[in-house]
Formats: C-alpha cells, sequence, structure tokens
C-alpha cells in the first residue's frame, strides 16, 4: 500500500468517525429533548390557552417542567402563583414583558451551528420584529412603559461562572425601531474620569421609568460595575463595583443586584442598594444566585434557583426586599418571570 493510499484511508476513517460521533450527539440530544417533552408524574398542571400582555394580575414566565410545554411561555394569577397554568404557543429561552410589550429570546441547536433570535412581541404575542442574535441568549429586559427592549448574550462562554467570556448587550426602541446593536459604543466615565479598554462588557440591563435612564453591569479589568446609563447621551457612569444584573424597584428607589461574595469564586448573593445613600442590604436567600432578578412589588423580589435533581430546570423563588423575612418557593419548574 502506498504511502498516499495510506493517507487517504486513515483521512476517510477519520470523517466517518467524527461523523458516527457527531450523529451520536445528535440523537442523544434528541432523546433528551424528547424525555424531557413527556408529561412527569406529580409535575404541575399545565393546559394551552391564549396569553395576552395586556391583561393585569398575572405573573408570566417561562414553564421549565417537563412535558409539552416545556420552554413555553406561561402564566398564573399573581395572587395564586401555584394555581395551574396557562400556556401559550410561544417558547423561549429568556422572556420578558411590560405595558403589552415582550421580548422573546430563543435558540435552535443545530447539528453545526446554533441560530439565535430575538422576537419583539405584542400584546397577542405576534411577532412584531425579528433580529438574528450574536450569541447565545442570557438576559432581556422591557422598559415599564413597553418602548424599550433590552437582551443581552454570550458571544463566547455559555455563563457569568465561565473562565473567559463575552457578551454583548443591545436595546431597541420599540416606537421608531432603531436598534443600539452594542453598548459598547456608549462613551464611559469610571470613577468620575473618561475610560476606555478593549476587554470592556455590559450586561443585565433595567430601565427607569422616564425612557432615558438605565442601569446595567460593566465589566472591565476584571472588576465589575453598577453603571447608570442614558440613551440620549448614549454614556454611562460607574456607580459602585461588585454589582451584577441589576433590577430597578417599581418606585425607582433601589437595585437588586448580585454580588460576588469570594473572590474568584462563582459564588453570588442577592442584595438590595439603595440609589439615594447606597447602602447595601443582603437579602435572606443564602443560595448562590446567579440571576437578574425581577421586582414582585416594592417589597419582595424573584429569581430563579437549581431545581433540586432536576439536571437544566430552576425554580423561581421570591425573597422580602428588606432583608428579612426568609425565602418562599414562587413556582416550581420556571424561569423569566414577569409580573403584568
Amino acid at each position: 500500500m502506498t504511502s498516499l493510499r495510506r493517507r487517504l484511508l486513515i483521512l476517510v476513517a477519520a470523517v466517518v468517525l467524527l461523523a458516527g460521533l457527531a450523529t451520536g450527539l445528535v440523537l442523544h440530544a434528541a432523546d433528551r429533548a424528547d424525555r424531557a417533552n413527556q408529561p412527569q408524574a406529580g409535575g404541575p398542571a399545565v393546559s394551552s390557552g391564549k396569553l395576552t400582555l395586556d391583561r393585569k394580575n398575572l405573573l408570566t414566565f417561562v414553564n421549565a417542567a417537563a412535558g409539552p410545554h416545556r420552554t413555553a411561555v406561561a402564566a398564573v394569577p399573581s395572587a395564586d402563583p401555584g394555581a395551574g397554568r396557562t400556556a401559550s404557543d410561544l417558547k423561549c429561552a429568556r422572556f420578558y414583558a411590560a405595558a403589552g410589550t415582550g421580548i422573546c429570546l430563543q435558540s435552535d441547536t443545530g447539528v453545526l451551528k446554533q441560530s439565535n433570535r430575538a422576537l419583539l412581541l405584542d400584546a397577542d404575542l405576534r411577532t412584531v420584529r425579528t433580529i438574528p442574535l450574536a450569541g447565545i441568549p442570557s438576559r432581556a429586559r422591557v422598559s415599564p412603559d413597553g418602548r424599550f427592549v433590552a437582551w443581552t448574550v454570550f458571544v463566547s462562554g455559555e455563563s457569568y461562572a465561565s473562565a473567559f467570556f463575552s457578551t454583548r448587550t443591545s436595546i431597541l426602541d420599540t416606537r421608531t425601531m432603531k436598534l443600539i446593536p452594542s453598548l459598547e459604543t456608549f462613551s464611559i466615565k469610571r470613577d468620575g474620569k473618561s475610560y476606555k479598554a478593549a476587554d470592556v462588557n455590559f450586561w443585565g440591563v433595567t430601565f427607569a421609568t422616564d425612557d432615558d435612564t438605565f442601569y446595567a453591569t460593566l465589566n472591565t479589568a476584571n472588576k465589575t460595575y453598577l453603571v447608570r446609563g442614558s440613551l440620549s447621551q448614549q454614556s454611562v457612569t460607574t456607580l459602585m463595583e461588585n454589582v451584577e444584573c441589576p433590577s430597578l424597584s417599581p418606585d425607582g428607589t433601589r437595585v437588586a443586584f448580585k454580588k460576588r461574595v469570594l473572590s474568584r469564586t462563582d459564588l453570588w448573593r442577592e442584595y438590595v442598594l439603595d440609589l439615594r445613600t447606597l447602602r447595601e442590604t443582603p437579602l435572606a436567600e443564602r443560595h448562590s444566585v446567579d440571576d437578574q432578578a425581577t421586582w414582585l412589588d416594592d417589597d419582595t423580589v424573584a429569581y430563579a434557583l437549581p431545581a433540586e435533581g432536576k439536571v437544566g430546570t430552576t425554580d423561581l423563588w421570591s425573597v422580602p426586599a428588606d432583608g428579612k423575612g426568609t425565602p418562599s418557593l414562587l413556582i416550581a419548574g420556571a424561569s423569566s418571570p414577569a409580573p403584568l
């Protein structure tokens, strides 16, 4: 056998082996998805139904319970979160809504490439605009009046616990349809001075009620900062270190956020920051929270934690925003809460 023929045979064998491995991985993923789509005994009651975003006293979320409605946008009465769930036909990796406007981040895993997109939604969950995403969905928010929507994706890496990751955060004006593709184009003031760096990342936008002010996380030089931003000025200013995934309270006076509690670890604790005094209050949740919290009202925040014994599933919990009380299970098998 000639050297050339031997190399060709080795190449063909390698291609066949890789194709077989790829097929096996796809089939394994499909099998896991099929199992996740089967209802499990003791799971929550979920039924198909019409869901609109202009209703009041509903708590919407992404259903994470096993069954055919897994990843569907669903809702329960705000006063009875343990009630049966009404699930829509819309499926999302991340979701948020306010004032009749919704944002749905979708991710489809293909054999060769993952497809990610953002769907701007009207009150009937109809798609108004589709925007391709540059990476894996991470965070989503809508301003209180529904005018602005924001999202964060991982351009590289897949979680904030990754050793190396890069994010991209975008904001869309739903009135003019003007898209800000990346907050990295905004001017930065850090500690009162203009700041530029190649390693700047933003994530976790939360909006004030004035259609201009927002808060977000800035990461640079291995530090995270809470920043206050202006859409009209296209600028941000740092306020405080060690703040991630801020969420502005309905009254606009406080920010719930996750704080890294041990340097160089992936352990976070949920805090509330008084924006007037910059006083921090640790909340009663002792588990590590890797989520952007949502305010259910001026006194309570909700967040997702990994479901015990269920890989890839989260439960929603709530806790008082004053640091007192104890955490309570809000909705089992759920993520991305958005109170209407």
